[in-house]
């Protein structure tokens, strides 16, 4: 909502501009009136709606056009001030008044105006008459108002229109001609329903309703409250309740009966509340709290963060199958201005044999991109509404900023949960199958995978020590002398080479000469496509030698060529070293190190699943 309110006054001259002003003030006509008042700023603390209001005369005697011109463009609303006894002035408000203020206004953002008919104590009749067909032709305009400034009749009332023109506008709501919702307003509304409807049921129920209630308004509805609603929603509309919940077009219709009723403060309060500014756009300041992350820190969800995502999933998976079809992950994302996951994401996460993002899968994606660009995945979380569902202030308090990873090194431990493997090769060496792999896909089910869907990104759990961590996998782009910094800042590298390809290795000696000999990232050699001929690589020494020499793990041997889903133990491996990259040499080589890092991996993986079954079922 707007920090403060300016109101402008105009008029012809006599009628009243300048008495309206002082007898807010002193509560009393003036007997003295001078052709001007100064500008007078109302203290938020006395305005019913809490907000500083600036007033602002005019005086065709004491200022210029080009000042009129500069005050109009400044206003937040206008009230142009005519003598109800006086149908020259009634006339100059559209024949000079409102085609003014339309040429010194910005045409995309009208200034709300108000028709103010001042001096009603010298009259018995109303000039509503002759301003409401006024009313009907100018859209812009708010509503009007007879006052006296004589007799103070309407004095407060008449600011406080003002105020609320600004503050709640009918404009951006309303189309009196059409006597319905605008557009906007009504793809708002319903975004606001869905992420209210919280068993996605298409009703909102008493607890929803109440819960609706409570995050917009502070308080709860009593039973008989909740029941009136719905009884004037019912004899309205034949499908504005169904079993005993409102419905989409129950909500909507109850929104336009408060705007035609002048309660447009209900449905902006409602709209505010849930991240619209005054233009019906999402608030930036709603979509990207502020976020301090310092250098060599990382971003992740926090377990609040997971449990709402595992509601929202649930919410979504109709059919109970812990995957998400086509059309269940596009009814998800409805309440998104666009679809924020492409084909890609199918290739990047775990799906089922259908290829449908299972929960596992679901739940990586979101891990990956909190970790890869956490500002979008605070957008992400603000579309679906965190921060009111979660009762957070923010979506910042969803997303866990790690410490320095320096810290983590001297301390020889971590906290994190994700973990960063940079992939390198050559042309050909097995990266994408590597990746590919990682997420149980064998290479008859990669060579499925159209190449405008292909991901350079592959996340999936692993277990260390019983402790469920994610590996994010990084395929970077074999261009040797562009090198970015992202690619090579991660926890953990892994350098692919063709066992079959004479000239595959070189690449990887030479990458890690260039760029790693000298860090303390700890790298890990992949000898890729085991399945065929292993051949001399045409380098100055062995794979094995060239481990030997820079106390690196011997090359680990890899395929994907197999009928059965790719063994994963090589991932356990990486992640450990990433977990512990302090860990010996010695002790990488020993059976008895991997063995312990490993143990339990399957069953935890198991387990998992059997859990979220389970949950499934109680729910």
């Amino acid at each position: 909502m707007r920090k403060d309110v300016r109101i402008l006054l105009v008029g012809e001259p006599k009628v009243g501009k300048t008495s309206l002003i002082m007898s807010l003030v002193s509560e009393e006509f003036p007997d003295v009136v001078p052709y001007r008042a100064e500008e007078i700023t109302i203290p938020a603390d006395v305005t019913p709606e809490r907000v500083p209001t600036h007033i602002v005369d005019y005086s065709e005697a004491e200022q210029t056009d080009e000042q009129l011109f500069q005050e109009i463009s400044k206003a937040n609303v206008i009230c142009i001030v005519y003598a109800v006894n006086n149908k020259k002035s009634i006339e100059k408000v559209t024949s000079h008044w409102i085609p003014l203020i339309t040429e010194n206004t910005d045409k995309d953002s009208r200034v709300p105006l108000i028709l103010v008919g001042n001096k009603s104590d010298l009259v018995e009749h109303s000039s509503m008459e002759t301003i409401l067909p006024i009313m009907n032709q100018y859209s812009e305009i708010e509503t009007c108002v007879e006052c006296s400034a004589k007799n103070l009749k309407n004095i407060s009332e008449l600011f406080y229109y003002a105020q609320k023109a600004v503050l709640h506008p009918t404009g951006p709501l309303y189309c009196p001609e059409k006597k319905d919702m605008k557009p906007l307003c009504v793809k708002a509304l319903t975004r606001i329903f869905k992420v209210s409807d919280l068993d996605n049921d298409g009703n909102l129920n008493d607890n929803e309703l109440n819960f609706f209630q409570r995050t917009c308004f502070n308080t709860p509805l009593e039973p008989q409250a909740l029941e009136d609603v719905k009884n004037v929603v019912r004899k309205n509309l034949i499908d504005g309740v169904c079993d005993n919940g409102l419905t989409l077009k129950g909500f909507l219709f109850l929104h336009t009966l408060f705007i035609q009723r002048g309660r447009h403060e209900t449905t902006w309060t409602v709209l505010r509340r849930f991240g619209y500014d005054d233009d019906l756009e999402l608030n930036q300041d709603y979509l990207f709290p502020p976020l301090k992350i310092p250098p060599d820190c990382t971003t992740e969800l926090n377990h609040n963060a997971y449990l709402f995502l595992q509601s929202v999933f649930d919410k979504h998976d109709k059919d109970r199958d812990c995957a998400l079809s086509p059309e269940e992950l596009k009814d998800l994302f409805d309440v998104f201005p666009y679809m924020p996951w492409g084909p890609d994401v199918n290739n990047t996460v775990c799906t089922n044999d259908q290829g449908w993002i299972t929960y596992q899968g679901y739940l990586s994606q979101w891990t990956l991109t909190t970790y890869l660009d956490v500002q979008r995945c605070l957008e992400y979380l603000g579309y679906l509404g965190y921060s009111i569902i979660a009762e957070q202030e923010s979506q910042a308090a969803g997303i866990t900023v790690t410490r320095d990873k320096k810290i983590d090194l001297q301390k020889k431990q971590t906290q994190r949960s994700v973990f960063r493997c940079n992939v390198f090769g050559d042309i050909g060496s097995g990266k994408s199958g590597f990746l590919q792999a990682f997420l149980g896909r064998n290479l008859v089910l990669q060579k499925t995978i159209k190449e405008e869907h292909r991901s350079y990104y592959a996340i999936n759990t692993t277990y260390v020590y019983g402790q469920e961590k994610y590996l994010l996998l990084h395929e970077v782009f074999p261009d040797f002398d562009y090198l970015s910094d992202a690619d090579l800042a991660c926890d953990i590298v892994c350098l692919v080479y063709d066992v079959s390809n004479p000239y595959s290795f070189e690449y990887c000696a030479k990458v890690f000469k260039q760029y790693f000999m000298d860090s303390k990232t700890p790298c890990m050699m992949i000898a890729a496509k085991s399945d065929l001929p292993e051949v001399k690589q045409m380098y100055g020494c062995s794979p094995l030698e060239f481990c030997r020499r820079h106390k690196m793990p011997p090359p680990q041997s890899f395929t994907c060529n197999a009928a059965a889903a790719p063994n994963k133990d090589i991932y356990t491996k990486l992640t450990t070293m990433a977990m512990y990259p302090h860990v010996s040499q010695a002790d990488l080589k020993s059976s008895t190190f991997w063995l312990r890092a490993s143990v339990g991996a399957t069953v935890f993986a198991v387990l998992g699943f059997a859990m979220y079954r389970v949950l499934l079922k109680t729910r």
